[in-house]
């Protein structure tokens, strides 16, 4: 992730291609989460539909990875690998999607409630939206990335929630994992990479209702919070345009 790619009117015109199916994969999780259905039923529906549509997920296989979705449940940051588990009443799920197609890659995820859901748990999933809303709008031509972390940060803080740093946006494009990182924190001596028209950057805040701590667990994959509390994560690919940022994974 060294140089960063800057997209033309063309190649963002495939990028939105990309995006619109990333968030119609989404949209169909969306109706298909519900009280006893399975991680692994709602991986195989949305294999189903990204391969029928023509396109590639890109997380299958990625460094090994052995799904088409990453589902993470209640305390499970990310990287949640679907299995057998039927989601119960007040469970929340995270669920981050890819698709290529095109030559181009389509990032983004949203949090999911299952039944009856706690109150400072839909609070957690809508405050984690208006974060990604927050650094959006700061997504500015000729501002910085440090600009993105910082309107992310502030808000979840204002919170009380914490704020992952071990895990962070990035850009998207040919690659699904592009230059530049974009943290969702700041921290003092952070490069300061100026905003671009025609860099494609997926911000993807992930905000835990307690400590901003986690862990890894043996499978190497599946990031838990370090004390059990749920986190929301919400992501979408957007472009940095003469006119604003504008959001690719849409419907």
């Amino acid at each position: 992730m060294s140089f960063i790619v800057i997209k033309t009117q063309g190649q963002l015109e495939l990028m939105k291609a990309a995006g619109r199916l990333t968030a119609n994969v989404l949209e169909l999780i969306r109706e298909n989460v519900r009280e006893g259905i399975s991680s692994r039923e709602l991986d195989a529906l949305a294999y189903e539909f990204i391969t029928k549509n023509g396109a590639v997920p890109s997380f299958l296989n990625y460094h090994g990875y052995p799904a088409s979705i990453c589902a993470s449940v209640n305390d499970t940051v990310i990287h949640g690998i679907p299995d057998d588990y039927r989601l119960k009443s007040g469970d929340i799920i995270s669920v981050d999607v890819g698709v290529f197609i095109g030559g181009y890659h389509g990032d983004a995820a949203r949090t999911f409630t299952v039944g009856d859901v706690a109150d400072d748990v839909k609070k957690l999933i809508s405050v984690t939206e208006e974060c990604f809303m927050k650094g959006f709008f700061a997504a500015q031509k000729g501002g910085f990335i440090s600009d993105i972390s910082k309107a992310v940060q502030q808000h979840a803080e204002a919170h009380g929630y914490g704020v992952v740093r071990e895990y962070i946006g990035h850009g998207v494009g040919k690659a699904m994992h592009e230059a530049p990182e974009v943290p969702n924190y700041y921290a003092e001596g952070m490069q300061r990479i100026r905003l671009r028209e025609g860099m494609t950057i997926a911000i993807e805040p992930m905000i835990n209702l307690g400590s901003h701590l986690v862990r890894t667990l043996k499978d190497g994959w599946t990031v838990k919070t370090i004390d059990g509390k749920p986190s929301a994560h919400y992501e979408n690919t957007i472009a940095i345009t003469a006119n604003g940022p504008e959001i690719l994974t849409k419907a």
